[in-house]
């Protein structure tokens, strides 16, 4: 599915639905800075949209998808791919809004480990993608560590059940 010739979608979802249709949820504390959502909007250009936005059938507001709502009216398209969802009452359906928010924060990426996965895919790989601030590679650096790490590795396994060596 092709929202407005321009950008793919790639996620489940129920309906597509009119963004004019779509209404932000008062109580939403999330904020979104410009530079975000236009982050998001490439992001969404190059891989398509990966995650519908969330509306709740309890109030018809949007409850998860607030920034893909700014990030596609910044690409100037008219639609986006809905899940609609059920909330036992109001109580639930504001709990789900501020967790989904907040318990992204909790994570916490390992950035040496990213900038190594990087390598994998080759000097055309654009980290643009990743969808970070100011990310840089170091690559002597990863040279470096990807040379100590081989060393230390050992030549040859030996399976713990079997002892099938390999």
């Amino acid at each position: 599915m092709l929202l407005d010739k321009r950008i793919m979608v790639n996620c489940q979802y129920e309906k597509i639905t009119l963004l004019t249709d779509l209404k932000p949820h008062p109580k939403n504390r999330n904020i979104h800075p410009k530079s975000q959502i236009e982050r998001l909007a490439k992001l969404m250009a190059h891989q398509g949209v990966r995650h519908p936005i969330i509306v709740s059938n309890l109030s018809g507001f949007i409850v998860a998808g607030h920034g893909r709502l700014q990030a596609l009216k910044h690409l100037g398209l008219k639609e986006a791919p809905v899940d609609y969802q059920d909330f036992k009452d109001e109580a639930e359906e504001y709990a789900f809004l501020t967790s989904d928010n907040a318990i992204a924060l909790w994570a916490e990426l390992d950035m040496a480990e990213i900038g190594k996965d990087i390598l994998d895919y080759g000097p055309e790989f654009d980290v643009e993608h990743l969808g970070f601030k100011d990310f840089k590679i170091e690559p002597a650096e990863f040279e470096a560590n990807e040379k100590e790490v081989d060393e230390n590795l050992p030549t040859e396994k030996e399976c713990p059940s079997c002892g099938y060596r390999y």
